[in-house]
């Protein structure tokens, strides 16, 4: 049996996507819904005034959130649903709660509006409205360019798909206005020259991590249990042997020795029933040897490792998901805790994890140990999952928001200002389209991730999930230019080639999608930058 085998318990279908139409009703009915309501509640909040540019800012800040949640959400929860952990319904209700929560919560009340970010825009006069051009084509532009790769299957950075989109724009717009070379010089080429980098160091550091921790997991869990499987499979083979001989010697018994045998066996089956008794209280040979091969079955401590090493991993994932919640998720929010009460937290937090995986592990020993390997591993995945969805939706939505906000705070104020406020409506509309993106959009993507890739099962799942928070934790630590889509792809291919199992000739177009994003992005862009233009 392979340490794969040991904790198995089948891949979750996705034909869910394709045979559930009233979902995909409920689905389009509630996008409709809250998009409704916000555009309705909108042409209030802008006083009426390019009513017509902010209905169709909506519609593509929606779209940009609906392909965010096919393709970035996607992609977060491939692992989960490939490994079985969770089905597609559950995987939507997780994304439901976590991602737009954390979007609601944690998503900040104000965002940038990219004036000194990737392009320079105070390099050059521009007119608010122009302003408005310029996020309004990034939106369309990632948005489009993240539908084709989610058709393909293949997970992308939808950050390096918004900044490619902002540049396309604003060099198209310093084009017109000053000629190439002037509007060149508009970009911070070495902001782009980072996102290079983390094509590279994303993944190499996602699969390093995960490459580290799944082989230790491999080695005194999945191995340990292998052995463990093997000797219990053998003492099993070696009672069914025991009862096999004891039949055939009772069959050759006279009838009336066959009596007193079987009154012995029913002795010892009352003794066997006392807690205290010994093997000198047993009187029939059969029992006597099925005493003691039973005891060898409790010398192999099938469970040691459940008991010992998993609750020691649980709690490590507990302290890195709370980590990059404080430090990440709710660096939005002003909690009123330092660092030093951050740190206790944390602490606090991977103590009850490891008090409480301790005591489930315990509760398992009945259950075989396969199925208990996979439900401690399940569990733990999903709570990993749970954390990053957080943190996605907390931090990644910003994506479609931060241009949108941008937009709508212009023609609410016809100036183009340092920072845009966040109506909670727009968080929780945008939210939803994550929700509904990753429903209609997202099968290839999971597909890709969960299966296409390397095969996926919950300790590998995890595994791969909690390399991959780590990371995000210590690149935001150190300001390292790191995607966390890049990462978890990277994480798992560590997990493929721990296995032995990569499947390197899918990564060969998924690598040449992340290098392309960029510029394919801003290309769209300057397209519908072109539109919007001349016909505003």
């Amino acid at each position: 049996m392979s340490s794969d085998a040991s904790e198995t318990g089948g891949h979750a279908t996705l034909d869910t996507f394709r045979h559930s139409p009233r979902l995909s009703l409920f689905f389009i009915g509630l996008l409709l819904a809250f998009t409704g309501y916000f555009v309705a509640w909108g042409s209030g909040y802008i006083q009426s005034q390019h009513t017509l540019l902010f209905f169709l800012t909506t519609l593509f800040g929606v779209f940009m959130a609906f392909n965010i949640g096919g393709n970035d959400v996607a992609n977060s929860f491939g692992t989960s649903v490939g490994a079985g952990t969770l089905t597609v319904h559950q995987a939507l209700l997780v994304a439901a709660i976590f991602e737009v929560s954390g979007a609601v919560i944690a998503g900040g009340e104000v965002t940038s509006t990219i004036r000194g970010g990737i392009v320079d825009l105070d390099g050059m006069a521009i007119r608010p409205l122009e302003f408005v051009f310029i996020m309004m084509s990034s939106l369309i532009a990632a948005a489009l360019w993240l539908l084709f790769a989610s058709h393909r299957g293949y997970p992308v950075s939808t950050t390096h798909s918004i900044v490619g989109a902002i540049i396309g724009g604003s060099v198209t717009l310093g084009v017109l206005k000053h000629g190439g070379l002037a509007a060149l010089d508009l970009v911070q080429w070495r902001e782009v020259g980072m996102i290079a980098i983390s094509w590279v160091l994303s993944p190499a550091l996602g699969g390093i991590v995960a490459y580290v921790l799944y082989s230790l997991i491999k080695r005194h869990i999945l191995a340990y249990n292998d052995r463990a499987q093997s000797r219990l499979e053998t003492i099993r083979e070696e009672k069914r042997a025991h009862k096999r001989r004891h039949r055939e010697a009772v069959e050759r018994l006279s009838e009336v020795q066959q009596m007193a045998y079987t009154q012995a066996m029913a002795r010892d089956m009352q003794a066997i029933s006392d807690r205290d008794f010994s093997i000198d209280d047993l009187e029939s040979e059969y029992y006597r040897k099925l005493y003691t091969i039973n005891r060898k079955r409790e010398d192999v401590h099938a469970h040691r490792a459940l008991e010992h090493w998993v609750p020691v991993i649980a709690a490590l994932g507990a302290i890195i998901l709370t980590a990059m919640l404080l430090f990440k998720g709710f660096s939005h929010l002003a909690l009123g805790v330092d660092t030093l009460g951050s740190y206790l937290i944390m602490g606090m937090v991977g103590a009850l994890v490891w008090m409480a995986t301790f005591i489930f592990a315990k509760t398992l020993k009945s259950e075989t140990l396969g199925r208990s390997t996979f439900l401690m591993f399940s569990w733990m995945q999903v709570f990993t999952a749970a954390g990053f969805a957080f943190s996605h939706g907390s931090n990644d939505i910003a994506n479609a928001i931060g241009p949108f906000a941008a937009v709508l705070d212009v023609l609410r104020t016809g100036a183009i200002g340092e920072e845009a406020s966040i109506p909670p409506l727009a968080m929780l509309t945008f939210g939803v389209a994550l929700i509904a993106g990753l429903w209609f959009i997202g099968r290839e993507v999971i597909q890709t991730v969960g299966h296409h890739l390397t095969r996926m099962h919950p300790a590998s799942g995890f595994s791969a999930e909690l390399a991959a928070s780590a990371v995000v934790m210590l690149a935001t630590t150190f300001g390292l230019p790191v995607s966390s889509t890049h990462i978890l792809i990277g994480a798992v291919l560590g997990i493929g080639m721990v296995n032995r199992q990569t499947n390197w000739s899918l990564m060969r177009p998924i690598a040449l999608a992340w290098v392309i994003t960029l510029p394919a992005a801003a290309v769209l862009a300057a397209g519908a930058f072109m539109v919007l233009n001349g016909v505003f």
